[in-house]
């Protein structure tokens, strides 16, 4: 078993206890052990339980279960605390905006039960009598209902995709038949998620390479396998298409399967009106190919400069290549600094000084503390009095810890009325504040728009954290008119946030170019809760790449010297 699949165990364990229990710390204890799984950058199945024992976060009590998973595949309390609820009651966590908690209120106050007596729960108007059912997320949860999700294919996040892609590419590289390979589709163009992956191979003999895919461990069916086309489903679920053609196509091979659909489209029509034919085998004049091998060859053939796969959706990006104008976009190498990490003071896993330590080994300059603030009780959010114990270790810690610059900061709650969860003269001490919506993201677009403007507004405010509060697939972006956040944004010199979170990745791609029109800056986060998750400012940096962002319009590009003056 792999880690995520051991996590997500854990995970359904935590969401069924929160269900059927009241018991919050529990809840929490088996939440914090999937995380801790999830992240530890080493296979547990290749770990004995002492060594398992090793890791922060994981005790005998834990490392047991976890063996006892991955020597039967089963654990017993998982099949316990399944058989106490129906069994289509997890089904409806895959809805928008139902976590454990609504479900356990839908299951309680109106024997909701699967996704058809939610249905006829919501069809009759019970639902209404529910204190958090409004009308906006009734509407929401009727059309996940009628639209024929169970049938529609499963997207993966691109987080998920990637640990699939890179042990897949590690396999295939054993075979010594192989000259070359490499993931296309919507994975190479960073997609927040992934229908499925296409893998492109040379080689002098393929039936090797058909063979190696055939032995990769993870493999659960081979639906189908040829000369040069082998597809596999891995035990994950997801779907993998591996294609051998010809070195002289490979460059178009690449273009015509990383996509978009758009984007060839377009090429095509600028091929056809030269004369030209436009493939997966080349680019022809009649008979002839005149390019082929590369990508670069392709579009130097049609008068177009080469582009990141990321921009390729068909936004202007073909007329920016043509004129010479498309972005040097950001890169991960350009972030100085962090500007959103929690500790063990709120809902972090590790101390400030294990966080510290983390990113001054990703090469990160400073790293922003920026726990809750109270309102966020859950979490144990700081209030003033605590903020202030909380300084004196941050202070301690840079004392003794060398290389990395330490900065006082908040997530500070955005309020329903927009103002803030803590006193202006307490925001005003500190080096940094992040201030996010984390409740009512319901509210219509004129209030919500309303409540940003009012907290950006705020003078000691430097960026809205995680904007629009969306988690993909599980939960809707908020409403707010994005045009009249900018214009304040703008004005007030605030930020917005791109949080790298792999279930958040928020700004989405088209916010971020319209904040790079508008002239806003942006802060690439990673929003880490345990050490592992600074690796998560390559999502984020990914999703700029998709919304065209160079290094300039990013603030944590900058030297702390000049962060600090603008």
């Amino acid at each position: 078993m792999q880690n995520r699949e051991i996590a997500a165990v854990f995970d359904e364990i935590a969401d069924i206890l929160e269900i059927t229990e009241d018991d919050f710390f529990r809840v929490r204890a088996y939440r914090n052990a999937a995380r801790t799984i999830r992240d530890h950058p080493g296979a547990l199945v290749e770990l004995t339980s002492e060594q398992m024992q090793e890791i922060p976060g994981i005790g005998a009590d834990l490392a047991g279960k976890i063996a006892t998973l991955i020597s039967t595949g089963g654990l017993p309390l998982h099949s316990q605390l399944i058989k106490k609820i129906p069994p289509g009651l997890l089904e409806l966590r895959r809805l928008p905006s139902l976590g454990p908690k609504r479900i356990k209120l839908l299951h309680e106050r109106l024997k909701v039960r699967d996704a058809a007596s939610l249905k006829r729960a919501i069809e009759s108007g019970a639902i209404r009598t529910v204190r958090g059912f409004g009308p906006k997320l009734e509407a929401q949860l009727l059309k996940a209902l009628n639209r024929a999700e169970p049938e529609a294919p499963r997207r993966w996040p691109y987080a998920e995709a990637a640990q699939q892609a890179e042990e897949l590419l590690a396999h295939m590289r054993k075979c010594r038949a192989l000259e070359k390979i490499e993931v296309a589709g919507s994975f190479r163009r960073r997609r927040e998620t992934i229908g499925d992956l296409d893998l492109l191979a040379v080689s002098r003999d393929p039936a090797r390479v058909m063979e190696q895919m055939r032995g990769l461990p993870g493999v659960r069916d081979v639906l189908g396998s040829g000369e040069t086309k082998t597809t596999v489903v891995l035990h994950a679920g997801i779907q993998v298409d591996l294609r051998v053609v010809p070195r002289k196509s490979y460059g178009a091979a690449l273009v015509y399967f990383t996509g978009s659909k758009a984007h060839n489209v377009h090429l095509r029509r600028i091929a056809q009106t030269r004369g030209l034919l436009l493939n997966e085998y080349g680019l022809f004049r009649g008979e002839e190919i005149i390019a082929g091998a590369t990508e670069e060859t392709i579009y130097r053939a049609l008068d177009l400069k080469w582009m990141e796969p990321e921009l390729r959706e068909d936004r202007g990006e073909i007329e920016a290549a043509g004129d010479s104008g498309l972005p040097h976009l950001i890169a991960r190498g350009d972030l100085r600094g962090d500007l959103h990490s929690h500790s063990t003071w709120t809902d972090g896993r590790a101390s400030i000084a294990e966080m510290a330590r983390a990113a001054r080994e990703r090469g990160l300059e400073y790293v922003a503390v920026t726990d809750h603030s109270r309102r966020l009780a859950m979490a144990h959010g700081l209030d003033p009095v605590r903020i202030r114990d909380q300084w004196r270790e941050i202070d301690a810690v840079a004392k003794r810890l060398k290389g990395i610059t330490l900065l006082k900061g908040i997530e500070v709650d955005i309020l329903e009325d927009g103002s803030l969860d803590l006193p202006d003269e307490t925001l005003a001490e500190l080096d940094w504040v992040v201030a996010s919506v984390h409740y009512k993201l319901d509210q219509d677009e004129r209030a919500m728009t309303q409540r940003m403007i009012t907290a950006m507004r705020n003078p000691y405010v430097d960026v809205i954290g995680h904007p629009s509060g969306r988690l993909i697939d599980r939960r809707e972006p908020s409403s707010f008119d994005l045009a009249e956040v900018l214009k304040v944004a703008r004005e007030e010199g605030c930020a917005l946030e791109v949080n790298s979170q792999p279930e958040r990745l928020d700004l989405i791609d088209t916010a971020c170019i319209a904040a790079r029109r508008a002239g806003v800056k942006l802060v690439i986060s990673s929003d880490s809760h345990h050490p592992s998750e600074f690796a998560f400012l390559d999502y984020g940096v990914n999703q700029a790449r998709r919304g065209w962002v160079e290094p300039d319009d990013v603030l944590n590009t900058r030297p702390l010297a000049k962060l600090r003056q603008r």
